[in-house]
């Protein structure tokens, strides 16, 4: 029988102040000098207690941090939340000006930290920091650190991928809209010239100014409210990104994963109203959940999201049917650590809200938005559970210009054109040993996306002779003298396999 938990929620500590940019540069400086940063973890802690700490297990990292350096001593002080001596922790920082800030609190003869500090390598090589609320660093299996409802969390796997899916280039104006912690702001801060952040709960948007402040970037916006309420209606952006309160969930408990709207309503009110905020040519990129509902086809339910004017590429990464949903979110909550009728009844709650709804199953993924305004928008929504190569922003923006280029040519310029092999591609011959032809030919990336795609003998032939030289047609006719084939037949039927294979990134336009 589970045990029984029947208080309320410890207070959050309080935060830091903002109000303090040289504490928070001499605090960055020291973290730096004393190598607090995500190669110095890994280089001290080693690989397995590294990786148990983005898991939430501390125990390999105290294991590892036993020493007497000024670096164990700050693992122990910001990452495992240990009061360590005032003495050991002035080797390593400025501990006055840390205590006049808030970043520490005295406790006795030792000094503890007020929020959690955690190293995040930027992707050129930046050493960063992601502040968030004490035991909150990650939630997952292990539950969250604090039930509070405005408690904040650091980076997840959520935070990552988005980060990596987000296109990086230069841009005059960005929102990071429900910052948390504010790593998507702290991202977004290398290429935009004005990032604009915004949250619900006011703790995250503190703690997100500290992110900034601490990681060295510069001071964002920061704004109020729920969805698009904090932005006027005549702001616009270039780049709009997202990691919203995205659980579909009976209450709103928890400010930092629910968003308090009836089942993907949240989601999708987010998407649709996102087309009216992007400057020509802008994206906008979320992560999100929806619904698998009975009789709907889950599909055609996400492009009835997509605004007008919008092109839209939709990838289902995962489903899990409703009763893994539940229990994913309930122990993310730590509820499996109450007593057991309390955790039953919390079950019972959440699979009722689904049946009321005849929700089946969930689905999570990515959305991504660009502004087009074309008369006949594109929009790709498919299933993609295979492995994909992180960081993904520069396949992102790859697949919309092949939108457009798709979109610009009918059957008669494709056979015009030129096309070369995109790299990292191979072709795989599946047939049975000592046959004299496959049985199927396959085209197979090995970076980005990593598909995979089927092709005939035509479209092996095709694209193994892409190198840019020859156009598409002339390509066409010399395989159909090769195989005896009508050259006329041959370029009717073939566009819409170069189509395929423009379109999934096998082919490129050389010219």
């Amino acid at each position: 029988m589970g045990g029984v938990s029947t208080s309320q929620p410890a207070p959050l500590a309080p935060l830091p102040s903002t109000d303090r940019p040289d504490v928070a540069a001499a605090l960055r400086d020291a973290l730096r000098a004393a190598s607090f940063t995500a190669d110095g973890l890994l280089e001290l802690l080693g690989a397995p207690a590294y990786a148990a700490l983005a898991r939430n297990e501390v125990v390999p990292a105290l294991r590892a941090t036993r020493g007497d350096s000024p670096l164990e001593a700050l693992v122990r002080l910001f990452l495992l939340q240990q009061p360590v001596p005032r003495a050991r922790v002035a080797a390593a920082l400025p501990v006055d000006a840390c205590l006049e800030a808030g970043w520490l609190i005295r406790a006795d003869d030792e000094v503890a930290a007020t929020v959690d500090v955690r190293p995040y390598g930027g992707a050129d090589g930046e050493d960063w920091f992601i502040v968030s609320d004490l035991g909150c660093a990650v939630g997952g299996a292990g539950g969250i650190g604090s039930r509070q409802e405005s408690v904040v969390l650091g980076v997840g796997g959520a935070s990552t991928t988005l980060a990596g899916l987000t296109v990086r280039t230069p841009v005059g104006a960005a929102l990071d809209l429900g910052t948390g912690s504010g790593i998507q702001a702290l991202h977004a801060s290398r290429h935009a010239t004005r990032v604009t952040a915004t949250d619900v709960n006011p703790r995250a948007l503190h703690i997100t100014a500290l992110t900034l402040a601490l990681s060295g970037a510069p001071a964002a916006d920061l704004r109020e409210g729920s969805l698009f309420e904090p932005v006027a209606e005549d702001e616009t952006y270039d780049l709009i990104v997202s990691n919203p309160p995205f659980v579909i969930s009976p209450d709103a408990r928890l400010t930092y994963r629910d968003g308090g709207m009836a089942g993907d309503d949240l989601c999708r009110t987010l998407v649709q109203q996102a087309g009216d905020r992007l400057n020509p040519g802008g994206f906008a990129q979320f992560l999100a959940n929806w619904q698998h509902v009975e009789g709907e086809d889950w599909q055609e339910r996400l492009r009835s999201w997509v605004p007008r004017g919008c092109d839209a590429w939709i990838v289902q990464r995962e489903v899990q049917d409703v009763t893994q949903y539940a229990e994913l979110w309930l122990r993310d909550a730590g509820d499996h650590r109450d007593d057991t009728a309390r955790y039953q009844a919390r079950y019972d709650a959440w699979l009722d809200a689904f049946e009321a709804r005849k929700v089946k199953a969930v689905g999570f993924g990515w959305i991504t938005l660009r502004r087009s305004d074309a008369s006949e928008p594109s929009v790709t929504v498919e299933e993609w559970p295979h492995s994909v190569e992180q960081p993904l922003g520069d396949v992102v923006r790859a697949h919309f210009d092949r939108v457009d280029f798709l979109r610009a040519h009918d059957d008669a310029a494709l056979l015009a054109g030129h096309f070369r092999l995109a790299s990292e591609v191979v072709q795989e011959q599946v047939g049975l040993p000592g046959a004299e032809d496959p049985e199927h030919v396959v085209l197979r990336q090995y970076r980005g996306m990593r598909r995979a795609t089927t092709v005939d003998t035509v479209g092996a032939g095709f694209a193994g002779v892409c190198d840019g030289t020859l156009s598409a047609g002339r390509i066409l006719d010399a395989i159909a003298q090769l195989v005896g084939e009508d050259p006329v037949a041959l370029r009717d039927r073939t566009p819409a396999q170069i189509r395929l294979l423009v379109g999934q990134g096998f082919l490129e336009p050389a010219r």
